[in-house]
């Protein structure tokens, strides 16, 4: 039996060289494939963010209906609870997105105030900024009333929204927020605004921020000769958030705006031409 032993051991010692071979070039596949695969990941993880995938991000944070409803609670004497709504109309050919926008209160929101395009790109590589969103008037405002309430085939085709793109009033170039802070992206017009004469003003500005769960806080403000201010809320930006559908149409939830006449609050709170 011992020496059936020795021989069995003798058998296997022979193998050896062959098992120690196979196992080595296993665990060489196997380490390369997960240096590949890490590669790859990383790759994956690092890659960084194009200026188009920036000005989509936007584009998308822009888009939908927000109020200013938490704000107006906060502060009726100076915000209303307005309703802002947004959606794709067009893509320009350069690749440029095209968003008309209304707004409105949120009492009476089939019958907006305001009427815009807006337009987002990417900013020039030669500026020091990520995205670039200007507002155009409308040909026929009344035309795109509601705009995002219709279905598609009631609309405007885009071929028909790129031949109403009218005046050009702002241009905000906007950059990625720093790490730690609430925003996304902040920017503003520069500090010399753009031409404006409504209610005394000679020029006016504006500041843009998105925030994350597509949050907007607009501020839009009118200056006279003097630097004086004399239309929009002074205290800070319009605070725009998405709200639950169930409170959309919350007919029963009013808010208090007794304080001041409606006059007198319009037109320190916000322009409602231009």
């Amino acid at each position: 039996m011992c020496t059936g032993s020795d021989s069995g051991l003798g058998s296997d010692s022979k193998s050896d060289p062959d098992s120690n071979g196979w196992s080595r070039a296993r665990g060489a596949v196997l380490k390369s494939l997960v240096l590949v695969g890490g590669a790859l990941l990383l790759r994956r993880l690092t890659k960084s963010t194009t200026r188009w995938d920036h000005a989509r991000i936007v584009a998308e944070s822009l888009n939908g209906e927000k109020f200013s409803k938490e704000q107006a609670v906060r502060d009726p004497d100076n915000y209303f609870n307005f309703r802002w709504l947004s959606c794709p109309a067009a893509d320009m050919v350069d690749g440029s997105k095209v968003l008309y926008f209304e707004q409105a209160f949120w009492r009476t929101p089939h019958k907006p105030f305001r009427q815009r395009f807006f337009m987002v790109k990417p900013c020039a590589k030669e500026l020091k900024c990520d995205v670039e969103v200007s507002t155009y008037a409308i040909r026929d405002a009344e035309e795109y009333k509601n705009f995002c309430d219709r279905p598609r085939d009631q609309r405007p085709q885009p071929e028909e929204v790129i031949g109403d793109i009218a005046e050009h009033l702002t241009t905000i170039h906007l950059k990625r927020c720093e790490r730690g802070k609430r925003c996304l992206y902040e920017g503003s017009t520069p500090t010399d605004g753009f031409p404006n004469s409504w209610n005394g003003a000679t020029y006016c500005t504006s500041e843009l921020a998105v925030l994350k769960n597509n949050e907007i806080h607009a501020w839009d403000r009118g200056f006279d000769d003097d630097g004086n201010q004399v239309w929009g809320v002074k205290g800070g930006p319009y605070e725009f958030k998405p709200a639950p559908s169930s409170s959309f149409n919350d007919v029963l939830n009013p808010l208090s705006f007794a304080s001041q006449p409606l006059g007198k609050r319009i037109e320190g709170s916000f322009v409602l031409q231009e």
